[in-house]
C-alpha cells in the first residue's frame, strides 16, 4: 500500500458530507465517494480501496446491510470500515462493530479527529498487511523445505530399487491428473478443494513404497514372484513406510501435505471392498489420496515389464482398472481414470525404464 496516497471510499447519501469529508482527506489521500449503498458496493469491488467511511443512515441501503454484502462478496476481508452517524447510542455502535466496524465518526465532524482516526486506522491496516507477508513468506519457504525433504526421502525407495525410478515419476503424474479430474467431484472436492491440495497429492505420490527401504535385498531384488512367506514380509513395507514418515516429520503431523503423504503411504494398497492391507479398510474410510494412488499404482505395474513377467498392453491395464471398480477401486476414480486413459501412452513415452 502506497501510505502517502492510500485510497478512502465515502458512502454518505448527503451531499454536504461528502463535500466536508473531501475537504478533509483529498490532500493527503485519494478519495472515492459513491451516495448509496449499492454504488458503493460497486466502487469497492472496482477501486479496492485502502479503508471505507460508511453512513449508518441511508435510504433503501442502510449502513448496516451495505456492510453485511461487502463482507459476504469479500470486499472488506483486510479493509478497515469507519461508520459515519449522527447517532451516539451505545446499541448502534454494537451493531456496527458486531457486523466488523473498527470505529465510529460522530457528526459534525471534527476535522483533526476525522484525520488522526483515518492515519491511525491506515497505519494498523500496513502493519497488519506486513505481517501478512511475512506470515506467507514463512509459509512459503516451509512448503518449499518440506517438498525438499519429503522429495528426498522418497528418493530412498529408488535407491533401493532399480525399477522405483521411473514408477516413481509415472505414478506421480496420473495421481496429479486424478486429482485435476476430480476436484469439483461433489464426492472429492473437500479433500481437493484447490490447486495447492493437487500440488500436496502429486508431491505425495513418489512416497507410497518408501517402506521398501525396510525390506531385504533378497526379497525386494528377486528376480520372480515371491511366495507366500516371502510376500507377507512385501507388505510390511505399508507401515514401514508410514512410521517412518511419522519418525521423521514428528513436528509437522498437522501440515496437510504431510498428512496426505502419511495416508497415501499407509493405505495404497487397501481396496475400497475392503480386502485390502494393513488395515482392511473400506470405501469412503479410505483416504482420497490412497484411492487416487491404488489405481495409479496397479495402473503402472501392469503395463510395466518386471522380471517375473512381461508388460501388459495399455488396453489391457485399462480393461483391469475398469473390471476393478467398486471392488478394488472406488468407482468414481476409476471413471476419472477412464477419462484420461487415452492420454497416458503418449505420457508414458516420455518416462520410459531408465529414462
Amino acid at each position: 500500500m502506497d501510505r502517502s496516497r492510500a485510497k478512502i471510499l465515502v458512502i454518505d447519501d448527503t451531499k454536504t458530507n461528502i463535500e466536508v469529508l473531501e475537504g478533509i482527506l483529498s490532500n493527503d489521500y485519494d478519495v472515492f465517494v459513491a451516495l448509496d449503498g449499492k454504488k458503493g458496493l460497486l466502487l469497492a469491488e472496482k477501486v479496492k480501496p485502502d479503508l471505507i467511511l460508511l453512513d449508518v443512515m441511508m435510504p433503501e441501503m442502510d449502513g448496516y446491510e451495505t456492510l453485511h454484502q461487502m463482507k459476504e462478496k469479500g470486499l472488506v476481508d483486510n479493509t478497515p470500515v469507519l461508520f459515519l452517524t449522527a447517532k451516539a447510542d451505545s446499541w448502534s455502535e454494537q451493531q456496527g462493530l458486531d457486523l466488523g466496524a473498527v470505529d465510529y465518526i460522530t457528526k459534525p465532524f471534527h476535522p483533526n479527529l476525522v484525520q488522526l482516526r483515518i492515519k491511525n486506522q491506515l497505519e494498523f491496516k500496513h502493519q497488519r498487511d506486513h505481517l501478512q507477508e511475512l506470515v506467507e513468506e514463512k509459509t512459503v519457504d516451509l512448503r518449499k523445505t518440506l517438498k525438499v525433504m519429503l522429495t528426498s526421502l522418497g528418493a530412498l525407495a529408488e535407491y533401493r530399487d532399480p525399477e522405483t525410478g521411473a514408477h516413481i515419476k509415472r505414478t506421480q503424474v496420473l495421481v496429479q491428473m486424478l486429482a485435476e479430474k476430480l476436484r469439483n467431484h461433489p464426492r472429492f472436492k473437500d479433500a481437493i478443494p484447490n490447486n495447492e491440495y493437487i500440488d500436496y497429492y502429486a508431491t505425495a505420490a513418489p512416497l507410497h513404497d518408501i517402506g521398501k527401504v525396510g525390506i531385504p535385498d533378497e526379497i525386494l531384488r528377486k528376480p520372480a514372484r515371491l511366495n507366500e512367506e516371502e510376500w507377507a514380509v512385501m507388505s510390511t513395507h505399508a507401515q514401514m513406510g508410514y512410521d517412518v514418515l511419522v519418525n521423521a516429520t514428528h513436528e509437522l503431523k498437522d501440515h496437510p501435505l504431510v498428512r496426505i503423504s502419511a495416508e497415501i503411504i499407509l493405505n495404497h494398497h487397501e481396496r475400497f471392498d475392503g480386502d485390502g492391507y494393513p488395515n482392511g479398510l473400506k470405501g469412503n474410510a479410505i483416504p482420497v489420496g490412497a484411492r487416487l494412488m491404488s489405481v495409479a499404482d496397479v495402473y503402472d505395474a501392469l503395463v510395466s515389464r518386471r522380471p517375473y513377467k512381461d508388460a501388459f498392453p495399455h488396453e489391457v491395464a485399462v480393461k483391469e482398472i475398469q473390471e476393478g471398480s467398486g471392488t478394488q477401486f472406488d468407482p468414481d476414480v476409476v471413471d476419472a481414470f477412464m477419462e484420461l486413459e487415452s492420454q497416458l501412452p503418449a505420457i508414458y513415452d516420455r518416462f520410459k525404464e531408465g529414462s
